[in-house]
Protein backbone atom coordinates (compact mmCIF):
# COMPACT_ATOMS: atom_id res chain seq x y z
CA UNK A 1 0.00 0.00 0.00
CA UNK A 2 2.74 2.41 0.91
CA UNK A 3 4.60 1.49 -2.24
CA UNK A 4 1.61 2.29 -4.45
CA UNK A 5 1.14 5.62 -2.67
CA UNK A 6 4.71 6.59 -3.41
CA UNK A 7 4.33 5.70 -7.08
CA UNK A 8 1.16 7.77 -7.41
CA UNK A 9 2.66 10.81 -5.76
CA UNK A 10 5.77 10.61 -7.92
CA UNK A 11 3.71 10.38 -11.09
CA UNK A 12 1.59 13.35 -10.04
CA UNK A 13 4.62 15.46 -9.22
CA UNK A 14 6.13 14.60 -12.60
CA UNK A 15 2.95 15.70 -14.38
CA UNK A 16 2.79 18.97 -12.47
CA UNK A 17 6.42 19.67 -13.27
CA UNK A 18 5.74 19.06 -16.95
CA UNK A 19 2.76 21.44 -16.93
CA UNK A 20 4.76 24.13 -15.13
CA UNK A 21 7.59 23.87 -17.61
CA UNK A 22 5.22 24.19 -20.56
CA UNK A 23 3.60 27.33 -19.17
CA UNK A 24 6.54 28.92 -17.38
CA UNK A 25 7.33 32.54 -18.13
CA UNK A 26 10.09 34.93 -17.19
CA UNK A 27 10.18 38.16 -15.21
CA UNK A 28 12.94 40.72 -15.53
CA UNK A 29 13.66 44.13 -14.04
CA UNK A 30 14.88 46.91 -16.31
CA UNK A 31 16.19 50.32 -15.41
CA UNK A 32 19.18 52.52 -14.96
CA UNK A 33 20.72 55.00 -12.58
CA UNK A 34 20.41 58.61 -13.75
CA UNK A 35 21.46 61.74 -11.88
CA UNK A 36 20.81 65.24 -13.24
CA UNK A 37 21.84 68.83 -12.60
CA UNK A 38 19.29 71.41 -13.75
CA UNK A 39 19.70 75.17 -13.91
CA UNK A 40 17.67 77.96 -15.46
CA UNK A 41 16.08 81.37 -15.04
CA UNK A 42 12.46 80.23 -14.58
CA UNK A 43 11.95 81.25 -10.95
CA UNK A 44 13.42 79.60 -7.86
CA UNK A 45 15.41 76.53 -8.87
CA UNK A 46 16.26 75.42 -5.32
CA UNK A 47 18.39 72.27 -5.18
CA UNK A 48 19.40 71.44 -8.79
CA UNK A 49 20.32 67.80 -8.08
CA UNK A 50 17.82 65.17 -9.21
CA UNK A 51 17.82 61.39 -9.54
CA UNK A 52 15.72 58.97 -11.54
CA UNK A 53 14.56 55.99 -9.49
CA UNK A 54 12.30 54.43 -12.12
CA UNK A 55 12.20 50.66 -12.66
CA UNK A 56 10.30 48.63 -15.22
CA UNK A 57 9.13 45.08 -14.50
CA UNK A 58 8.61 42.96 -17.61
CA UNK A 59 7.09 39.50 -17.64
CA UNK A 60 6.80 37.33 -20.72
CA UNK A 61 5.72 33.86 -21.76
CA UNK A 62 4.36 31.76 -24.62
CA UNK A 63 1.16 29.79 -25.21
CA UNK A 64 0.89 26.45 -26.98
CA UNK A 65 -0.30 28.01 -30.25
CA UNK A 66 2.77 30.25 -30.54
CA UNK A 67 1.11 33.35 -29.10
CA UNK A 68 3.44 35.25 -26.79
CA UNK A 69 2.35 37.55 -23.98
CA UNK A 70 4.06 40.41 -22.19
CA UNK A 71 3.24 42.34 -19.04
CA UNK A 72 5.02 45.65 -18.53
CA UNK A 73 4.71 47.73 -15.35
CA UNK A 74 6.66 50.96 -14.89
CA UNK A 75 7.26 52.89 -11.68
CA UNK A 76 8.17 56.55 -12.08
CA UNK A 77 10.51 58.63 -9.94
CA UNK A 78 10.40 57.62 -6.28
CA UNK A 79 8.67 54.41 -7.44
CA UNK A 80 5.19 55.80 -7.90
CA UNK A 81 3.11 53.74 -10.33
CA UNK A 82 3.26 55.27 -13.80
CA UNK A 83 1.79 52.87 -16.32
CA UNK A 84 1.30 49.29 -17.38
CA UNK A 85 0.34 47.22 -20.39
CA UNK A 86 -0.62 43.65 -21.31
CA UNK A 87 0.25 42.53 -24.83
CA UNK A 88 -0.60 39.40 -26.81
CA UNK A 89 1.38 38.80 -30.01
CA UNK A 90 -0.32 36.21 -32.22
CA UNK A 91 1.24 34.27 -35.13
CA UNK A 92 -1.23 35.59 -37.73
CA UNK A 93 -3.51 38.31 -36.29
CA UNK A 94 -0.97 40.83 -35.09
CA UNK A 95 -0.52 42.31 -31.65
CA UNK A 96 -3.22 43.21 -29.10
CA UNK A 97 -2.30 45.49 -26.20
CA UNK A 98 -4.33 46.66 -23.22
CA UNK A 99 -2.91 50.10 -22.41
CA UNK A 100 -3.05 51.27 -18.77
CA UNK A 101 -2.08 54.96 -19.13
CA UNK A 102 1.16 53.80 -20.75
CA UNK A 103 1.18 56.32 -23.58
CA UNK A 104 2.88 55.59 -26.87
CA UNK A 105 -0.28 54.14 -28.44
CA UNK A 106 -2.40 55.52 -31.27
CA UNK A 107 -1.75 59.19 -32.05
CA UNK A 108 0.47 59.52 -28.97
CA UNK A 109 3.18 57.37 -30.56
CA UNK A 110 3.83 60.23 -33.03
CA UNK A 111 3.44 63.26 -30.73
CA UNK A 112 7.13 64.11 -31.29
CA UNK A 113 9.09 61.93 -33.69
CA UNK A 114 11.92 64.35 -34.35
CA UNK A 115 15.48 62.96 -34.28
CA UNK A 116 17.35 63.76 -31.09
CA UNK A 117 20.57 62.91 -29.29
CA UNK A 118 18.74 62.54 -25.99
CA UNK A 119 15.27 63.94 -25.29
CA UNK A 120 12.36 65.61 -27.02
CA UNK A 121 12.52 69.40 -27.20
CA UNK A 122 9.85 69.36 -24.49
CA UNK A 123 11.56 66.66 -22.43
CA UNK A 124 14.36 68.50 -20.61
CA UNK A 125 14.21 70.11 -17.16
CA UNK A 126 12.94 73.40 -18.63
CA UNK A 127 9.17 73.67 -18.16
CA UNK A 128 7.63 74.75 -21.48
CA UNK A 129 3.92 74.01 -21.07
CA UNK A 130 3.85 72.74 -24.65
CA UNK A 131 0.75 70.74 -25.59
CA UNK A 132 1.09 68.22 -28.38
CA UNK A 133 -1.35 65.43 -29.36
CA UNK A 134 -2.18 62.33 -27.32
CA UNK A 135 -5.46 60.84 -28.59
CA UNK A 136 -6.69 57.86 -26.58
CA UNK A 137 -3.19 56.48 -25.96
CA UNK A 138 -2.78 57.94 -22.47
CA UNK A 139 -5.97 56.49 -20.96
CA UNK A 140 -7.40 52.97 -20.62
CA UNK A 141 -7.46 51.67 -24.19
CA UNK A 142 -6.98 48.60 -26.36
CA UNK A 143 -4.66 48.81 -29.37
CA UNK A 144 -4.48 46.41 -32.28
CA UNK A 145 -1.25 46.42 -34.28
CA UNK A 146 -2.19 44.79 -37.55
CA UNK A 147 -0.05 42.03 -39.03
CA UNK A 148 2.33 43.15 -41.76
CA UNK A 149 0.44 43.38 -45.06
CA UNK A 150 2.89 45.50 -47.07
CA UNK A 151 6.65 45.54 -46.59
CA UNK A 152 7.58 48.48 -44.36
CA UNK A 153 3.97 49.41 -43.45
CA UNK A 154 2.85 49.52 -39.80
CA UNK A 155 -0.79 50.10 -38.85
CA UNK A 156 -2.29 50.58 -35.38
CA UNK A 157 -5.89 51.02 -34.22
CA UNK A 158 -6.53 52.11 -30.61
CA UNK A 159 -10.00 52.25 -29.03
CA UNK A 160 -11.31 53.39 -25.64
CA UNK A 161 -14.88 53.24 -24.29
CA UNK A 162 -14.38 56.43 -22.25
CA UNK A 163 -11.52 58.78 -23.09
CA UNK A 164 -11.94 61.06 -20.06
CA UNK A 165 -12.18 58.26 -17.50
CA UNK A 166 -9.69 57.60 -14.73
CA UNK A 167 -7.26 54.71 -14.37
CA UNK A 168 -8.64 51.86 -12.26
CA UNK A 169 -7.66 48.41 -11.02
CA UNK A 170 -9.13 45.09 -12.10
CA UNK A 171 -12.77 44.30 -11.20
CA UNK A 172 -13.50 48.03 -11.14
CA UNK A 173 -14.95 50.65 -13.45
CA UNK A 174 -14.12 54.32 -13.64
CA UNK A 175 -17.60 55.80 -13.53
CA UNK A 176 -19.00 58.34 -15.96
CA UNK A 177 -17.21 61.68 -16.25
CA UNK A 178 -20.03 63.18 -18.30
CA UNK A 179 -17.57 65.00 -20.58
CA UNK A 180 -15.64 62.81 -23.02
CA UNK A 181 -17.14 59.71 -24.56
CA UNK A 182 -15.58 56.92 -26.54
CA UNK A 183 -12.74 57.45 -28.98
CA UNK A 184 -10.47 55.82 -31.51
CA UNK A 185 -7.05 56.44 -33.07
CA UNK A 186 -5.64 55.24 -36.39
CA UNK A 187 -1.85 55.46 -36.84
CA UNK A 188 0.21 54.51 -39.90
CA UNK A 189 3.90 54.57 -40.79
CA UNK A 190 5.97 53.37 -43.76
CA UNK A 191 9.75 53.01 -43.89
CA UNK A 192 10.30 51.23 -47.21
CA UNK A 193 9.34 53.86 -49.78
CA UNK A 194 12.87 55.29 -50.03
CA UNK A 195 15.99 54.07 -48.27
CA UNK A 196 16.34 56.04 -45.02
CA UNK A 197 12.87 57.65 -45.23
CA UNK A 198 10.13 57.04 -42.64
CA UNK A 199 6.74 58.70 -43.09
CA UNK A 200 3.98 58.65 -40.49
CA UNK A 201 0.45 59.95 -39.96
CA UNK A 202 -2.31 59.49 -37.40
CA UNK A 203 -5.84 60.67 -36.62
CA UNK A 204 -7.88 60.61 -33.42
CA UNK A 205 -11.60 61.19 -32.79
CA UNK A 206 -13.02 61.50 -29.26
CA UNK A 207 -16.72 62.00 -28.62
CA UNK A 208 -17.74 65.08 -26.63
CA UNK A 209 -21.27 65.34 -25.27
CA UNK A 210 -22.62 68.72 -26.36
CA UNK A 211 -25.63 68.36 -24.06
CA UNK A 212 -23.51 67.65 -20.94
CA UNK A 213 -22.76 71.32 -20.29
CA UNK A 214 -19.11 71.01 -21.36
CA UNK A 215 -19.27 73.86 -23.86
CA UNK A 216 -18.22 71.52 -26.65
CA UNK A 217 -19.36 72.25 -30.18
CA UNK A 218 -18.55 68.78 -31.48
CA UNK A 219 -16.12 65.87 -31.27
CA UNK A 220 -12.47 66.46 -30.43
CA UNK A 221 -10.20 65.56 -33.35
CA UNK A 222 -6.43 65.34 -33.49
CA UNK A 223 -4.05 64.89 -36.42
CA UNK A 224 -0.33 64.42 -36.92
CA UNK A 225 1.80 63.84 -40.01
CA UNK A 226 5.51 64.00 -40.70
CA UNK A 227 8.66 62.28 -41.87
CA UNK A 228 12.25 61.58 -40.89
CA UNK A 229 15.08 60.97 -43.34
CA UNK A 230 18.43 59.43 -42.48
CA UNK A 231 21.37 59.91 -44.82
CA UNK A 232 24.75 58.75 -43.59
CA UNK A 233 25.28 59.97 -40.03
CA UNK A 234 22.64 62.75 -40.31
CA UNK A 235 18.90 62.39 -39.66
CA UNK A 236 16.40 65.14 -40.52
CA UNK A 237 12.80 65.38 -39.41
CA UNK A 238 9.68 67.51 -39.84
CA UNK A 239 6.10 67.14 -38.61
CA UNK A 240 2.87 69.03 -38.02
CA UNK A 241 0.02 68.28 -35.63
CA UNK A 242 -3.27 69.83 -34.56
CA UNK A 243 -5.61 69.34 -31.62
CA UNK A 244 -9.14 70.60 -32.36
CA UNK A 245 -10.58 71.00 -28.86
CA UNK A 246 -14.03 72.04 -30.20
CA UNK A 247 -14.62 74.13 -27.08
CA UNK A 248 -16.80 77.26 -27.37
CA UNK A 249 -17.85 77.94 -23.78
CA UNK A 250 -16.22 81.38 -23.54
CA UNK A 251 -13.59 83.57 -25.11
CA UNK A 252 -10.79 82.28 -22.84
CA UNK A 253 -11.34 78.66 -23.89
CA UNK A 254 -8.89 77.10 -26.34
CA UNK A 255 -10.40 76.35 -29.71
CA UNK A 256 -7.37 74.43 -31.02
CA UNK A 257 -3.60 73.91 -30.75
CA UNK A 258 -1.53 73.92 -33.94
CA UNK A 259 2.02 72.55 -33.77
CA UNK A 260 5.03 72.47 -36.09
CA UNK A 261 8.33 70.77 -35.26
CA UNK A 262 11.64 70.03 -36.95
CA UNK A 263 14.90 68.49 -35.82
CA UNK A 264 18.30 67.28 -36.98
CA UNK A 265 20.72 64.85 -35.35
CA UNK A 266 24.31 64.02 -36.21
CA UNK A 267 26.23 60.94 -35.09
CA UNK A 268 29.78 62.23 -34.87
CA UNK A 269 31.00 58.77 -33.91
CA UNK A 270 29.68 55.57 -32.35
CA UNK A 271 29.91 57.30 -28.96
CA UNK A 272 29.10 60.96 -29.64
CA UNK A 273 25.90 62.46 -31.08
CA UNK A 274 24.54 66.00 -31.41
CA UNK A 275 21.04 67.30 -32.15
CA UNK A 276 18.93 70.42 -32.49
CA UNK A 277 15.15 70.49 -32.15
CA UNK A 278 12.56 73.24 -32.52
CA UNK A 279 8.86 73.04 -31.68
CA UNK A 280 6.36 75.85 -32.33
CA UNK A 281 2.82 75.68 -30.99
CA UNK A 282 -0.05 78.15 -31.31
CA UNK A 283 -3.15 78.09 -29.13
CA UNK A 284 -6.19 79.72 -30.67
CA UNK A 285 -8.80 81.10 -28.31
CA UNK A 286 -12.46 81.36 -29.23
CA UNK A 287 -12.03 85.11 -29.16
CA UNK A 288 -8.99 87.33 -28.78
CA UNK A 289 -5.44 86.92 -30.05
CA UNK A 290 -3.63 83.60 -30.15
CA UNK A 291 -0.24 83.03 -28.49
CA UNK A 292 2.62 81.17 -30.14
CA UNK A 293 4.95 79.16 -27.93
CA UNK A 294 8.39 78.29 -29.26
CA UNK A 295 10.74 75.80 -27.62
CA UNK A 296 14.16 74.73 -28.84
CA UNK A 297 16.89 72.47 -27.51
CA UNK A 298 20.54 71.85 -28.45
CA UNK A 299 21.74 68.50 -27.12
CA UNK A 300 24.87 66.37 -26.81
CA UNK A 301 25.16 62.73 -25.75
CA UNK A 302 28.40 60.82 -25.15
CA UNK A 303 28.57 57.17 -24.12
CA UNK A 304 31.43 55.14 -22.62
CA UNK A 305 30.36 51.55 -22.28
CA UNK A 306 27.56 51.43 -19.74
CA UNK A 307 27.89 55.11 -18.82
CA UNK A 308 26.60 58.12 -20.76
CA UNK A 309 26.74 61.87 -20.27
CA UNK A 310 24.01 64.06 -21.79
CA UNK A 311 23.69 67.83 -21.95
CA UNK A 312 20.74 69.92 -23.13
CA UNK A 313 20.69 73.69 -23.59
CA UNK A 314 17.02 74.64 -23.95
CA UNK A 315 14.91 77.76 -24.25
CA UNK A 316 11.22 78.64 -24.48
CA UNK A 317 9.38 81.79 -25.53
CA UNK A 318 5.85 82.38 -24.19
CA UNK A 319 5.93 79.36 -21.89
CA UNK A 320 2.51 77.83 -21.21
CA UNK A 321 1.11 80.08 -23.97
CA UNK A 322 1.54 83.22 -21.87
CA UNK A 323 3.18 86.18 -23.58
CA UNK A 324 5.67 88.50 -21.89
CA UNK A 325 9.37 88.50 -21.13
CA UNK A 326 8.72 86.78 -17.80
CA UNK A 327 7.73 83.68 -19.76
CA UNK A 328 10.85 83.61 -21.95
CA UNK A 329 13.23 81.24 -20.18
CA UNK A 330 16.47 79.33 -20.68
CA UNK A 331 17.71 76.20 -18.93
CA UNK A 332 20.55 73.69 -18.85
CA UNK A 333 20.18 70.00 -18.02
CA UNK A 334 23.17 67.70 -17.41
CA UNK A 335 22.59 63.97 -16.91
CA UNK A 336 24.83 61.08 -15.92
CA UNK A 337 23.34 57.65 -16.66
CA UNK A 338 24.62 54.22 -15.65
CA UNK A 339 22.86 51.34 -17.43
CA UNK A 340 22.19 47.97 -15.82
Amino acid sequence: MNKLTKIGVSALCGSLASIAAANAGTMEVLGGATATWSTGDAGNIGNPIGMNTALTFKGSGELDNGTTFTLTVTGADQMGYTSGSMALTTPSMGNFTIVHAAGGAGVDRYDDMMPTAWEETNGTSLTTGLQTVAGVGTTMAVEWTLPSMVDGLSAHIAVTPRAGAGIVNDKASSGDTGASGGGYDIALSHNALVDGLNVFAARSVIEQDIAAGTGASGDRTQYVAGATYAIGSVTLGYQKSRDNMAQTANGATNSFYSNEAFGVSFNVSDNLSLSYGNHKSKNQLNSGPSVELEAESLQLAYSMGGMSIKIAESSVDNASYTSGTGNDNDGTTIALTLAF
